[in-house]
């Protein structure tokens, strides 16, 4: 992939990995950037057409690569109709404007839906994962098999360094939330099981139907028939069923987890979700009678996400910790994102995400369309980052994030650039959220596709 990237990429191991600072990575990072730009360039259509029209032909500054960062919404811009139509031709057709690989030898004859087509396309080693998609369409991101190879290496350093958890299979994993069942998740579930779990403890799943594309896709594609006013009475029926029953299947597997974890509470444990569905759990145990008294000293806890608009007590973090005996130093958190590659682990000390070397942060102004005049201290804007690990697409990406990056020393007594934990997306802050150069990518897309 270059040397400069093999260079940075081979510290994802190393204990010592955020102890760089930014002046120590800055001149690697832009090497590896531009190593990067010259291998894929003229490989993905979309990043020939940005560069082109930028007048880009080498980076020499991180100024250089905005214009040829995609902005997230680059995932999102296949025409709807592709989807409501099941035209399978056209959204492979698409994937090929935002992959560095041809698509070849996927049949898509008699596909049975978005679920089928994701699962054709993986079989012959192109994965898709996908955002959620709940209030609009869902972003799929093409992976390569070496991209899968890297989140399982990936996930488990970056939860062991954050957590302290040493990968000594001795632990029962809970999952608390349910899970999209893309190829993403599945690869870091399992790699996650094999270095933390007792072999002997299956993993207990949130007992939910799971959440598939295809049942969020046919959600969505309802919501907007229902807004349009174009759903049959049949079609409403059906979908408020199916909304009812998983609802139903929600409600039921909170008592039902929490009675798991009640009975396996001798076990050292390790429970994993978002924060509501945590918040929830533990309150069912709590209601039950149990508490930090009952539970291991050494459990720990793998939370993904934010609120997610949850509403929550203010002490909903401490109220879980305490309900399951979660040590300080058994907290992980993680900032990272499906358009990435690699995890951002929030440090023990610091209350700050920690950048790895091989992951080059970029602060935007609001519009996405210039770097800020960050190279010291503490700044604010909108979050950009090239994920040098990625393979099977761009590893550029123009977030929806507001974040503070900084380049100061963190508590934690390292070095390199960290992320403070009060990241806030823009959608949130304004009800909406432009990027400039989405239009102009949405636009160039639907061209070539």
């Amino acid at each position: 992939m270059g040397a400069a990237a093999d260079k940075l990429m081979a510290l994802v191991a190393d204990p010592d990995r955020f102890t760089f600072s930014h002046d120590d990575l800055r001149e690697t990072q832009i090497a590896a950037l531009d190593e990067r730009f010259q291998e894929r360039k003229d490989q993905i259509r979309l990043l020939s057409l940005r560069a082109r029209d930028a007048g880009i032909e080498k980076i020499a500054s991180i100024a250089d690569v905005v214009p040829i960062l995609f902005p997230h919404t680059a995932y999102k811009s296949y025409p709807e109709s592709y989807l409501m139509d099941e035209r399978w031709d056209r959204l492979t057709k698409w994937l090929g404007t935002v992959s560095p690989y041809p698509i070849e030898g996927v049949s898509l004859d008699g596909i049975e839906g978005i679920d089928d087509w994701i699962a054709r396309l993986a079989a012959k080693g192109y994965f898709i994962s996908c955002s959620s998609g709940t209030t609009g369409k869902s972003a799929m991101m093409i992976a390569s098999q070496k991209d899968m190879d890297w989140s399982k290496i990936d996930t488990v350093n970056v939860f062991s360094w954050g957590s302290g958890v040493k990968p000594a299979q001795d632990r029962l994993i809970i999952g608390c939330a349910p899970v999209a069942t893309v190829p993403k998740n599945a690869t870091i579930a399992q790699a996650q099981y094999e270095a933390f779990a007792n072999p002997e403890w299956p993993r207990w799943n949130y007992p939910v139907p799971p959440i598939t594309v295809g049942s969020l896709t046919s959600m969505v594609v309802m919501r907007k028939k229902i807004a349009e006013g174009t759903a049959r009475p049949d079609e409403i029926a059906a979908f408020e069923e199916t909304s009812a029953m998983r609802a139903k299947a929600i409600e039921d597997a909170v008592p039902a987890t929490a009675q798991f974890i009640i009975e396996n509470r001798d076990k050292k444990l390790q429970l994993s979700g978002l924060w509501s569905g945590l918040w929830q759990v533990a309150k069912a145990v709590r209601d039950a009678g149990y508490g930090r008294e009952d539970f291991n000293p050494d459990n720990s806890i793998y939370v993904g996400g934010g609120l997610k608009r949850a509403q929550l007590p203010a002490d909903y973090q401490e109220y879980v910790f305490e309900t399951f005996n979660i040590p300080e130093d058994r907290h992980f958190q993680n900032y990272s994102m499906q358009e990435l590659n690699s995890g951002m682990p929030k440090c023990r000390e610091g209350g700050r995400y920690h950048v790895p070397p091989w992951m080059v942060p970029v602060l935007l102004d609001k519009s996405g369309d210039a770097a800020l005049d960050h190279t010291s201290g503490e700044m604010e804007g909108r979050a950009a980052f090239f994920d040098l690990s990625l393979d099977g697409r761009w590893g550029g990406i123009i977030t929806g994030d507001k974040i503070s990056l900084d380049y100061s020393p963190c508590k934690c007594g390292n070095h390199g650039p960290s992320v403070r934990d009060n990241i806030a997306r823009y959608a949130d802050l304004e009800g909406d959220d432009k990027i400039g150069c989405a239009g102009t990518v949405d636009a160039y897309v639907r061209g070539v596709a």
